[in-house]
């Protein structure tokens, strides 16, 4: 599956040119400036200049990204196998939607994901800017003269990215001294969001629910964007399509729940789907997942019970189907049971 691309990376990509493209690349340059960090969780603050001497690996993410997420059990291996050799695991938390920004949801993310090492706010994607990147997850290996050495943008090259980490800490003479790879020492397996994706099964792309990214919206009545409309669902929904039922307003990013009852339906075609919501307030919204037109069973994600029924609570990524049978296209449909609900976008696994 392909890293996630921001809004700004098509015009970021015709700079680069025709010929570049997400995955593993050798980069020349030095580390850019950390300066604009709105602010940082797990350390003091951190620069370029104070890291020289230790062999960092700068980590973009976004704590509602499934691509990135599914990288975490080797982020935090990395940290713990390798900190006392040299290595700075560098989080640099930049949000693609508007609560991401919040530090406050941030720090969270950060204690319920497990994530001990230094994290930097970026808020005002300065730090971004600063590295001319365009993905979450990317990862930039930068050596102890503070050279960026490596790059790889998505998911993957995990063994990769682990030998250039350990040849550039051999480089400073911990050679001898490190520990055998993550894989051999730790338990990297991902679970729950954090598993691999099922990719044998996997046919359906992520859909954004917002405005200004959506495709493949199959209710007859139009998009209303910016102001209230009751919408209906098509008896058929074709594969790969999305639909609303009951009153919503469509928002650049996100669709906004006006009235009670309003449903999300979804063809699709993977192992997991995940939902990216959000409550309007603090108060919790009971919410209820059917597969198919029934209860999903078995074949529940980790925030439903058997009987489909979940409570939203904060702004997150929201596992809702895991197939443990053999995968095949499905109807999803998600119905809440107070209104302020926003949600912004469908990805699978």
């Amino acid at each position: 599956m392909e890293p996630r691309q921001s809004l700004l990376a098509a015009l970021r990509e015709a700079i680069r040119g025709p010929g570049w493209a997400p995955g593993r690349h050798l980069v020349e340059g030095g580390m850019p400036s950390l300066d604009g960090a709105t602010g940082w969780l797990n350390s003091p603050p951190l620069t370029t200049e104070g890291l020289r001497g230790r062999v960092v690996a700068v980590d973009f993410w976004t704590y509602t990204c499934i691509n990135w997420l599914r990288t975490a059990p080797y982020r935090r291996a990395w940290h713990e196998s390798y900190r006392d050799s040299g290595l700075v695991v560098l989080g640099v938390h930049t949000p693609e939607f508007a609560f991401e920004r919040d530090v406050g949801n941030v720090r969270r993310a950060v204690e319920d994901l497990r994530i001990r090492h230094p994290v930097a706010v970026d808020s005002d994607y300065a730090v971004w800017t600063a590295f001319a990147n365009m993905y979450w997850p990317a990862l930039y290996l930068v050596d102890a003269q503070g050279k960026i050495r490596f790059t790889h943008a998505g998911e993957g090259a995990y063994e990769e990215s682990e030998g250039v980490i350990r040849q550039l800490l051999s480089e400073v003479g911990a050679d001898g001294t490190l520990p055998g790879p993550v894989g051999d020492e730790r338990d990297v397996e991902g679970r729950g969001v954090e598993a691999a994706a099922d990719r044998a099964h996997l046919a359906s792309g992520e859909t954004y629910l917002g405005a200004d990214r959506t495709e493949h919206f199959a209710s007859p009545e139009r998009l209303a964007v910016g102001s209230s409309r009751r919408y209906t669902a098509p008896s058929r929904l074709p594969a790969e399509h999305w639909a609303l039922t009951g009153g919503w307003t469509v928002q650049p990013d996100a669709v906004l729940l006006d009235e009670p009852g309003g449903r999300i339906r979804v063809r699709f075609t993977a192992r997991d789907l995940h939902l990216v919501m959000a409550p309007a307030v603090t108060v919790p919204v009971p919410f209820r997942v059917l597969l198919d037109g029934r209860p999903p069973g078995a074949d529940h994600g980790e925030d439903v019970d058997d009987d489909g029924a979940g409570t939203l609570t904060e702004p997150r990524l929201h596992q809702l189907v895991r197939q443990r049978r053999p995968v095949v296209e499905r109807t999803f449909e998600i119905g809440f049971a107070d209104p302020g609900v926003r949600a912004f976008a469908v990805t699978f696994g």
